[in-house]
């Protein structure tokens, strides 16, 4: 609260002239948090003159003014502004949907954020966390082709979707993958089946409202097929699993796939992991 007031006398003095003339304004949100916005016109005299203005307004707020958090709103369409938000040491923290109205219509805003305990940007620690929220992520997922005796490929019927599948799922954020897709299998089949080698790494093209993946298939070696009868399937994400024939693997598979299981198996084959895109070698 005090440090709401703060802001706020300030906003009521010459602050608010300064900030207007450079381009920039501090706007008290409450709790110790000030919001963060500039001028186009600001904007337009380009990133490095826009960013050090904005920069100057954080570290007041931060330092001068004891806010806790700084903030920005900004367009994710804007690239420029997004650069601005980043080199004024703010991190980018994720999309606010639908957070303001414009023209009768909802429209998203990128939320980034500084906080007074954050590392300095000049020190190794605060500068990576900067590029941390904002470089590329790409999602990973990883599956077990776990085979039987007599050459067949174990898949799960999943309740989200109709086509069949490899047992595994999305590697959690700081997990490897061997590790996830092991945990995986515990969880939604109830086997305890260590992942071996690495057989293919299958890049997915956005899909069906998805953005892009790398999956990651591993080798679950080979078992007798007694082992489907230990399955007990997850209910919320498995009605069944079972082990296929490569036949049953092009029916009940979707196409991409299967082409994905066709090339791990060539990657056991040949003791070499394969490179595939949407299940197709380059």
């Amino acid at each position: 609260m005090e440090a709401d007031e703060e802001l706020g006398r300030a906003e009521d003095r010459d602050l608010r002239d300064r900030l207007t003339q450079q381009g920039v304004r501090l706007q008290p949100v409450g709790n110790g948090v000030a919001r963060v916005s500039w001028t186009a016109e600001l904007q337009d005299r380009g990133f490095e003159a826009a960013s050090a203005a904005v920069r100057d307004e954080v570290s007041l707020a931060l330092d001068e003014l004891k806010q806790a958090r700084v903030e920005a709103l900004v367009d994710p369409d804007d690239l420029l502004a997004t650069r601005i938000a980043t080199w004024a040491g703010l991190q980018r923290e994720g999309v606010m949907r639908g957070a303001i109205e414009e023209s009768g219509e909802r429209r998203d805003r990128v939320v980034f954020a500084r906080l007074r305990t954050d590392a300095p940007l000049h020190k190794s620690r605060g500068f990576r966390a900067l590029l941390n929220s904002f470089l590329p992520r790409k999602r990973a997922i990883a599956q077990l082709l776990v085979r039987d005796t007599a050459g067949r490929v174990l898949l799960c019927n999943l309740t989200y979707k109709q086509d069949w599948d490899l047992p595994g799922g999305v590697v959690e954020v700081n997990e490897a993958p061997h590790l996830a897709v092991a945990r995986e299998v515990e969880e939604e089949l109830a086997l305890d089946i260590t992942a071996g080698r690495l057989v293919l790494t299958d890049w997915l093209p956005p899909w069906s409202g998805w953005d892009d993946a790398v999956c990651l298939v591993f080798d679950g070696g080979v078992h007798d097929p007694s082992l489907a009868d230990r399955i007990v399937p997850q209910a919320r994400e498995i009605r069944s699993a079972r082990f296929c024939t490569l036949a049953e693997v092009h029916n009940l598979c979707a196409d991409f796939t299967a082409r994905r299981i066709d090339s791990a198996l060539a990657g056991v084959e040949s003791g070499n992991a394969q490179y595939t895109e949407s299940g197709r070698p380059l």
